[in-house]
């Protein structure tokens, strides 16, 4: 996946179209991701020792992958990933737009 927990992503298809917001958690072998307060579902919650009021509750429901493009931290554009190979040989993701890892 071209995304990680905690990347800034900016949504490109779907209803919430053009909103941003940071990866809650990965899903790689769905290929899905959640993205904070993006793609909003309410969902019937019984009572329960956790939540001991219950109701309708409403909560982020993942999207997939290729909906979602990362924005780059230093240009702040929605851009596409590049492989970068450092000195000592390891392999980070970089910006195609102005080329600074993201790693």
């Amino acid at each position: 996946m071209h995304v990680k927990k905690g990347d800034t992503v900016r949504v490109l298809a779907g209803r919430d179209k053009g909103k941003e917001g940071q990866i809650i958690q990965a899903m790689p072998k769905e290929n899905r991701v959640i993205v904070e307060k993006v793609n909003l579902v309410k969902r019937h919650q019984r009572p329960t020792p956790d939540i001991p009021e219950g109701g309708i509750i409403t909560k982020e429901a993942p999207i997939h992958v290729s909906n979602v493009m990362l924005i780059c931290k230093s240009c702040k554009k929605p851009t596409r990933i590049a492989h970068k190979f450092l000195y000592n040989g390891k392999k980070v993701r970089a910006c195609k737009h102005c080329g600074a890892t993201l790693d």
